[in-house]
């Protein structure tokens, strides 16, 4: 068993209960190759989502049998050659829809209300006076509030913003919602075009694929209004950043507020430039109980599969019992 990346010793320690266990050092990134040498001779891998599972690693690691994500996302896995091969991959969904939906509207509420850009201002000694316009952002309440993507996460900020917040919450997602969902949470289906042109704060949960790449580009960010917000929670490459640094540049749009990018862990350095966006390092489901139960979820789908043929939240479920 492999350990792709460090994680907490007692998710560990539930491993080596039932396998042998290799696990990273902290601090330690593989490359694709040093992945490839480490999975020799085993069954199974717990990755991050930074660990690209394609078909060469496939063909080259032919004893494994389960890849299991910690992420929810899991654009790092070539799934059709993960079936081919019979390995199972699985994610973790559920046990981080509430905090990264809580971190999701923080995001929104740091970058309407001008948090960071402030707090630079405060640190750097510039701060002289008082001034009725200092640092002014956009209201929140009782404003329109659009998700694109409106999976698990997505009903939890559009609950946040409806019965928290008073905000009309309108969605757009590849097929809608239950009637019954939506009004659990309060969203409009609108389409694509109405949802950029609507929305005060437009926040985006849809997963990565490869046709939902810079789905977010010059031509949606000039349908926004230039007095809005643009966050995303998702993945990075949904949204061409070089168009996202012009439109903030150009006054086109207001703020926005990233926690994923499409180089990441490098950043495209244009978006240290400007001063209207907020970026954090990918911590949007990172308070600790929910990364352990994460890791856990993860652990336990190797523990089932290898021990007893079956996963808790299988994404190629046909692999099962093959």
């Amino acid at each position: 068993m492999l350990v792709a990346r460090a994680v907490f010793p007692s998710v560990v320690e539930r491993l080596r209960a039932h396998f042998e266990v290799e696990t990273a050092p902290a601090g330690v990134v593989w490359s694709h190759d040093e992945l490839v040498q480490r999975l020799q001779g085993k069954a199974g891998v717990l990755t991050t989502g930074g660990e690209r599972i394609d078909a060469a690693l496939l063909a080259a690691c032919p004893q494994l049998r389960i890849v299991a994500n910690l992420a929810v996302g899991f654009n790092n896995f070539d799934l059709p050659a993960m079936t081919a091969a019979g390995v199972l991959g699985t994610n973790a969904p559920d046990v981080l829809t509430e905090t990264t939906a809580d971190f999701g509207f923080a995001l929104l509420m740091a970058t309407a209300r001008r948090v960071t850009e402030s707090e630079r201002f405060l640190r750097a000694g510039q701060w002289r006076q008082w001034s009725l316009d200092l640092f002014a952002g956009a209201e929140v309440h009782g404003r329109t509030l659009g998700i694109l993507g409106m999976g698990r996460i997505g009903q939890a900020i559009a609950r946040r913003g409806a019965l928290g917040f008073g905000m009309p919450v309108i969605y757009h997602n590849r097929s809608r919602l239950a009637p019954e969902k939506e009004a659990a949470c309060q969203a409009r289906y609108v389409d694509r075009d109405e949802l950029f042109a609507q929305a005060d704060h437009l926040v985006l949960v849809l997963p990565y694929t490869p046709e939902a790449h810079h789905t977010v580009c010059a031509a949606e960010l000039a349908r926004m209004k230039p007095t809005a917000t643009l966050v995303n929670i998702a993945r990075g490459g949904i949204v061409d950043e070089d168009a996202l640094v012009a439109a903030l540049r150009e006054g086109r749009l207001a703020a926005a507020g990233l926690d994923v990018f499409e180089g990441e862990p490098a950043i495209n350095p244009a978006l240290l430039t400007v001063p209207n966006v907020v970026l954090t390092p990918h911590i949007a489901s990172a308070t600790i109980p929910t990364r352990t139960a994460m890791a856990t979820l993860a652990a336990d789908n190797l523990i089932a599969y290898l021990t007893e043929g079956r996963a808790l939240t299988p994404l190629n479920p046909q692999v099962i019992g093959t």
